[in-house]
């Protein structure tokens, strides 16, 4: 899974509030009709709406028009990780419930994960899963507080692909399927260890992808495991308060060079979804793009300095989320929260299966 050690050296930046404003957990709160959590995807990836907030007044869209708003000379930066079927259910030798959510896969068939259970199971307890195989405690361990140590008898990602269910976000609210199989995934996924998807990349099909290129239009890749800390909300109003969680990253020589070659053409850098965005501004956290990979807990607020991104497409994020913050310190908090009321009264689809937004770096 592409990890050189189990816990690689952090990249650890919080970014400074703005000046003029020390924003705080409400400013970052929306009132959402629940009807607007979309529970599918739209029928076909590139026939989700897009809202175009690169234009003024900002328009409404179909994704499969982005090849048209962006220009020749461009490049498109993806995350390529690939979703694995993270979520098991299985019991405990005491024959209660335990639920698994698999964060991170490590050496020697070790894994980091999330458990759930009436009362938390020691170092040395047996988790029998997916009625299928057994599971060892060895304790607790991580990057992150709450994560459990387990040790599989075979090679987890065979054994996930095999027994485990997709780990739908917990606003989804049906059992996964076949289809979430195939569509709570990338069609460039190439590299297994992500617990959810990197949403904004859901909307791409090969018509798009083809669209890309006839238009001149290129494309790298990072991977970011994305984790299901992506979900956790913060409860502090005071933002400097909250704890980011970890995920690891990679960032290639190959798409350095890339993103190089673009700006000395005089293209701009467009980060597909926040997972890319944050992939590569951990990267460049010392004022240069770097490859390498390790972990990032970077924590993007208003204020933050982008050395890399000039324009993302992402989805539309949940109320007081890390995402909403960081989107804001991309294109601006009072821009945000007027297309948010927007989306809203047009009716567009939220958070991982909904719609999509094209915003423009404003600092």
């Amino acid at each position: 899974m592409n990890h050189p050690h189990p816990t690689p050296s952090p990249v650890t930046t919080t970014a400074s509030a703005e000046p003029a404003r020390a924003y705080t957990l409400s400013d970052f709160d929306f009132e959402l009709p629940p009807e607007l959590i979309a529970q599918h995807p739209a029928p076909q990836r590139s026939a989700s709406r897009l809202l175009d907030a690169t234009c003024k007044p900002p328009a409404d869209r179909v994704f499969r028009e982005l090849p048209a708003l962006l220009a020749p000379g461009d490049l498109l930066v993806f995350n390529d990780t690939q979703v694995i079927k993270a979520r098991l259910f299985g019991r405990k030798a005491t024959g209660g419930a335990v639920e698994v959510l698999v964060e991170r896969i490590l050496p020697g068939h070790e894994v980091l994960a999330h458990l759930r259970a009436s009362k938390s199971p020691k170092a040395g307890a047996v988790l029998r899963l997916a009625e299928a195989f057994d599971a060892e405690v060895l304790g607790r361990g991580g990057p992150d507080d709450g994560l459990f140590r387990l040790r599989f008898p075979d090679d987890p990602l065979a054994l996930l692909e095999r027994h485990g269910h997709v780990p739908l976000p917990p606003y989804i609210t049906h059992a996964d399927s076949e289809d979430d199989a195939r569509r709570y995934q990338t069609v460039f996924a190439a590299k297994p260890g992500a617990v959810a998807a990197p949403t904004a990349a859901l909307h791409f099909d090969e018509g798009v992808l083809a669209a890309l290129r006839e238009r001149g239009i290129g494309t790298a890749q990072v991977t970011l495991h994305v984790g299901a800390g992506t979900f956790q909300p913060v409860r502090t109003e005071n933002l400097a308060e909250h704890k980011m969680h970890s995920e690891w990253f990679e960032v290639s020589a190959n798409t350095v060079a890339a993103i190089e070659r673009t700006r000395a053409a005089g293209g701009r850098i467009v980060a597909v979804g926040t997972t890319t965005l944050r992939a590569l501004e951990s990267a460049a956290v010392s004022g240069q793009l770097v490859a390498g990979s390790r972990d990032t807990d970077l924590f993007i607020t208003p204020g933050f300095t982008f050395r890399v991104v000039e324009v993302l497409i992402t989805n539309f994020h949940l109320p007081k989320s890390t995402l909403m913050m960081l989107v804001s310190a991309f294109a601006g908090h009072g821009h945000i929260m007027a297309l948010y009321r927007h989306a809203i009264e047009q009716r567009y689809r939220f958070f991982s299966y909904g719609d999509a937004m094209l915003l423009a770096r404003t600092r």
